[in-house]
């Protein structure tokens, strides 16, 4: 989305200026693309708005051909990360460019997106976003036909922002592995986006990840810090299994200078005291947080958080091949 924003407000090179050197001074060897739809674009202008996206990202993907290159299949990661580049996973936030027709995943899929979530924070067609929690709703008929043509797919489903009666939903109809990619943990810091442990137990017992999310207002209610953040990583992982923990950072001090995206009514924090991890804001910090974890947990079980969990999933579930 933020490269994007800059392409159409006049930048060449949006990724190659303004992110490309983050992601490779902060060691990433995996990143995921999320596909986000603005307030603006809900309704029939959301799936114009993805395919315009997904299509810009193919093309990022052709100029930095020799820095980064996107993984369709499970063993697309591994050579990619061997030589050197940065192996990228598209995926959809929120399915409002689906709408009510399910058909649409095979589209996206053969575009190469392999992970959506059914929902941002507000609702869509599939089920109800954590903004809309107090419904009690689950996912709809046509959600849970969602998911087993997901699974059909093999396109990771995402609990990240579902709500808590959906999350429960899922679990009941998901025959395959699912995964939240960017949530934090509840008992450490009270807010909705976090995921209760019983929640953190779902995700493991399906075979996903929680991936932890260093955004400040579900790190700490007071002021974040790179330690109350990795105490999110040690209690997902007590609770989870030490296999079933990643790093799903979601930084976005960068979008929201950059691009000021309109977010709407379910943001679920104030928009004009938004907190930030002072030394964790941007990929170029992971080499702060490196530290921190191997201090914590020792070189290994760092690493298995930092990238071996998350690249041991996608490498297992992932299609075999490009096409369903």
């Amino acid at each position: 989305m933020a490269c994007m924003h800059r392409r159409e407000r006049g930048a060449s090179d949006p990724f190659g200026d303004d992110w490309l050197p983050g992601l490779r001074a902060g060691g990433v060897v995996f990143q995921v693309l999320p596909v986000f739809t603005e307030e603006q674009f809900v309704g029939e202008a959301a799936l114009r708005r993805t395919l315009e996206i997904v299509a810009l990202a193919r093309e990022i993907a052709v100029v930095h051909r020799h820095d980064v290159a996107i993984a369709e299949r499970s063993a697309d990661i591994a050579p990619v990360i061997a030589s050197g580049r940065i192996a990228l996973l598209i995926a959809i936030e929120g399915a409002e460019p689906v709408g009510s027709s399910i058909s649409m995943f095979e589209t996206l899929h053969r575009l190469g997106v392999r992970m959506a979530s059914l929902t941002w924070n507000r609702r869509t067609m599939l089920a109800d976003g954590i903004a809309e929690s107090g419904t009690g709703g689950r996912l709809s008929s046509l959600g849970v036909e969602a998911v087993a043509e997901m699974e059909r797919l093999g396109m990771v489903v995402d609990i990240s922002h579902l709500s808590a009666a959906g999350v429960d939903h899922l679990a009941e109809v998901a025959t395959r592995p699912f995964v939240a990619s960017h949530s934090s943990c509840r008992a450490l810091c009270d807010h909705p986006r976090n995921l209760t442990d019983d929640q953190i137990r779902l995700v493991a017992r399906s075979g996903g990840f929680v991936a932890v999310n260093a955004f400040g207002a579900f790190v700490s209610g007071a002021a974040p810090t790179i330690d109350r953040f990795v105490d999110h990583i040690e209690h997902a992982a007590a609770i989870a299994g030490e296999g079933r923990v990643a790093i799903g950072a979601d930084f976005i001090e960068d979008l929201i200078r950059m691009v000021d995206p309109v977010l709407g009514r379910q943001l679920l924090v104030d928009p004009a005291d938004l907190s930030f991890i002072d030394d964790l804001k941007a990929p170029s910090d992971y080499a702060n947080l490196s530290g921190c974890l191997v201090e914590r947990f020792g070189p290994a079980r760092a690493t298995r958080f930092a990238s071996a969990n998350m690249l041991d999933f996608f490498r297992a579930n992932l299609p075999p091949a490009t096409k369903p």
